[in-house]
């Protein structure tokens, strides 16, 4: 089994620590995040292959937490561990699509079994989400959609794509008939045009993250530049 990152969010520090010590005997990479905001971070930024994840949290709490993962990621593989074991908290935690429900008090041999059965279970070829975070935003090729505070906004496949394309040169440029190519098929006066429209929405809808910009070269294409945040 090839390496996994695991993110366990639980502000019960104590028993968090003790059973982060027993992961990390099995998995080598274990984030451990003390609030559902912290939580909310960790994801972000490591992109975990299974989140541990505690219900009653200060902050934000475990199921919303969830929700906002799920708005981002289908495919992560979710456990809720929790002592909230009431019929409607179980259901709230499978509407939310998580993949296990483990009430407290458990023992962590029987957790880590549960994991370990999961990540051999998931399809090999389940397509993974491409997540990328850009100043402060968080771009998901998967989803067609870009967040930025907790705002989320739609977009057209074919703005996904151009998308993808500058952030994969992030910061360098990306030559014109390079994206036509890609996108379109082939490089025509109307397909041009359509670039620069498609350009402009993309420019709006950054637009709201100061440390994002696409600059424009003529006759040459685009940079899409992320600003370093000032100290």
């Amino acid at each position: 089994m090839k390496k996994k990152k695991i993110l366990l969010v639980d502000d019960d520090f104590k028993n968090s620590m003790f059973l982060k010590r027993f992961l990390e005997q099995e998995f080598d990479d274990v984030t451990y995040a003390e609030n559902g905001m912290t939580g909310w971070e960790c994801f972000q930024s490591i992109q975990p292959d299974l989140i541990l994840l505690d219900v009653n949290m200060p902050i934000m709490d475990g199921f919303e937490l969830a929700r906002k993962i799920r708005n981002c990621n289908k495919n992560v593989l979710l456990f809720f561990l929790t002592d909230r074991t009431e019929k409607s908290d179980r259901l709230k935690g499978f509407s939310l699509k998580g993949n296990d429900y483990i009430p407290k008090p458990f023992y962590p041999e029987e957790l880590i079994a549960k994991m370990k059965e999961r990540f051999e279970n998931k399809p090999d070829n389940q397509v993974e989400e491409k997540i990328f975070k850009l100043g402060d935003t968080i771009f998901n090729h998967s989803l067609c959609c870009v967040e930025h505070n907790g705002n989320i906004r739609k977009l057209s496949l074919r703005l996904a794509d151009i998308l993808m394309i500058l952030v994969q040169h992030l910061n360098s440029i990306v030559e014109r008939d390079f994206i036509l190519d890609k996108v379109w098929g082939h490089i025509s006066y109307s397909n041009s045009l359509a670039l620069n429209v498609q350009i402009t929405y993309l420019r709006n809808i950054l637009s709201e993250d100061e440390l994002l910009s696409i600059e424009s070269l003529k006759k040459k294409g685009y940079i899409l530049k992320v600003k370093e945040r000032c100290s």
